[in-house]
């Protein structure tokens, strides 16, 4: 029981946190997201509610889904055109900044070995999530976002190896180099297989099932939310990467998706919005937790944080060495400009996977003030990664045109359109009731009608005057459809005059109308 209360309050957070974001929109909703969780964090009865962060389930739950939707985004080809960096960044970036972070950190601060690359292990995974919500609003060259992106997708493997062989090393003091490469290799080579193989069998299945009268849209959903959970449990239980298992199998699905997109329409719309949702959801309640985890992390440690200030040391020497190895990285092996590789360098942003292996190590014997240190270390390696390039980004990075841009513009455009369309309905000799249901559904296209208006309309739906049958029925339906074709012939000559690169806020508007079109034709079905 504690689990689900403890699911339903973080998503009231995120539903919160989500709208206050509307209202503040000079910090990115990730920033909100985690804000907010901090704050309830500190209230008392709404703590008690949360039960202890549980990695596994996050892990199998927010994390699996979430790369599955990323790698579904990804073309594969892209990972065929970027494997030698995708390999240079998963392994040889990885291994670098582990050497280099363990001797640091051993030499400065005097930690052992063992500890020491526990540390650096945790910190070794990027966030593609994350680094969405400090680069917004800014122009990321194209050669280091893709980058960036595959790296996120794909390194977590290495960092989950290299947090094993150092947990191994710091409770038997031996570690054995050659036993390590080869359980990557295993991990990282048998989670591609299991999770393509799994993803292909299940494409043909549905494939087989679209093209069948047993066609049913709730069983496609489901089979697709569970498919990543179910691989990722399984590539786990079998010592397997549930990470690059998950990820092979969103690459499947991306050819799938924009091959069948029109075999049933309607099921892909619907799709297309549910994934959104819930990935968008995932997102949000993947900071909320991240903040509610590191108030309580702070307010677990005071103690520990008052006595002594070197878990903050280490935290910034760790973030200091990571970001200089990658951007020497970037700027000589990789042979990249130095915009590029400051780029690269600071977009190594840690976030949930980092947050999930530092709880995880309470489940593998590493307690007491060692797991303190660790956790507070991590936290700061977190704050700073997405502190720092989201002030430096605002300096170095030319501005984009972002979704408020888009959403003024679009505004405007929309104005003008349902304009068109009243204008068009004005001029008809129709019955009163017709005519007004049918302005009201127009100018409701621009969400500015009050809520004294809807009510009015509410009403008028509940006596039975904008209910309409026989001949009014029809004319309210082909009235609308033909204002809204007027509509549509606006936008089509809106759309010669807009250069190709500006045009997605009228693209917007168009799906809009669309989409408001066939919901006057399902409605009449």
């Amino acid at each position: 029981m504690g689990l689900y209360i403890s699911a339903v309050v973080i998503l009231m957070l995120v539903a919160i946190s989500n709208l206050a974001a509307k209202f503040i929109r000079v910090i990115p909703r990730t920033y909100i997201n985690l804000l907010m969780g901090i704050i309830f964090a500190c209230i008392p009865l709404i703590n008690k509610l949360v039960i202890g962060f549980d990695s596994e389930f996050f892990m199998a739950f927010i994390i699996a889904p979430l790369l599955f939707f990323e790698g579904q985004q990804t073309r594969s080809f892209l990972v065929q055109r970027k494997f030698k960096e995708i390999l240079g960044t998963a392994i040889v970036l990885a291994l670098i900044s582990a050497i280099v972070g363990l001797f640091a950190v051993n030499r400065i601060f005097d930690i052992g070995l063992p500890l020491a690359l526990i540390m650096i292990a945790i910190s070794t995974p990027t966030d593609a999530t994350a680094l969405d919500s400090v680069r917004e609003g800014r122009d990321v060259p194209k050669r280091t976002e893709v980058v960036l992106k595959m790296e996120s997708l794909f390194n977590d493997a290495s960092g989950i190896i290299l947090l094993q062989a150092a947990v191994l090393w710091f409770k038997t003091g031996e570690l054995s180099y050659t036993k390590n490469f080869s359980d990557f290799l295993i991990s990282a080579v048998g989670g591609v297989i299991l999770g393509a193989g799994i993803a292909f069998i299940t494409m043909i299945l549905r494939q087989m099932i679209i093209r069948s009268r047993w066609n049913e849209t709730s069983s496609h959903l489901i089979i697709y939310f569970a498919t990543p959970i179910l691989i990722y449990l399984v590539a786990e239980r079998i010592e397997l990467s549930g990470i690059i298992a998950v990820v092979s199998a969103g690459l499947i699905f991306n050819g799938e998706m924009s091959r069948s997109r029109f075999s049933i329409p309607r099921y892909l719309s619907f799709f297309n919005q549910t994934v959104s949702f819930v990935g968008g959801a995932l997102n949000s309640y993947v900071f909320v937790v991240l903040g509610i985890s590191i108030a309580r992390i702070v307010a677990d440690q005071r103690e520990e944080m008052t006595s002594t200030l070197e878990w903050l040391w280490i935290g910034i020497i760790i973030y200091v060495v990571s970001t200089t190895i990658r951007y020497l990285y970037a700027r000589f092996l990789s042979k990249n400009s130095r915009m590029e590789a400051v780029t690269f360098a600071l977009g190594g942003v840690h976030g949930a996977v980092t947050l999930a292996l530092a709880f995880s190590l309470a489940g593998m014997g590493i307690t007491g003030t060692n797991f303190d240190l660790i956790l507070l270390t991590e936290a700061v390696v977190i704050i700073l990664s997405m502190l720092v390039p989201t002030i430096l980004f605002k300096f170095i990075l030319n501005p984009i045109l972002n979704e408020d841009d888009i959403r003024t513009k679009s505004k405007g455009v929309r104005e003008k359109m349902v304009g068109v369309g009243i204008n068009y309905v004005r001029d008809l000799e129709i019955s009163p009731a017709v005519k007004e249901s049918v302005t009201f559904d127009l100018l409701d296209q621009t969400r500015k009608t009050t809520v004294k208006e809807f009510l009015n309309q509410w009403r008028g739906v509940n006596n039975k005057r904008y209910v309409f049958t026989g001949f009014q029925a029809v004319e309210e339906r082909q009235i609308l459809m033909n204002a809204f074709e007027k509509e549509r012939e606006f936008l089509y000559e809106l759309l010669d005059g807009v250069a190709l690169g500006e045009a997605q806020y009228v693209y917007d508007v168009y799906s809009e109308l669309l989409i408001s079109e066939s919901l006057v034709l399902d409605y009449y079905e």
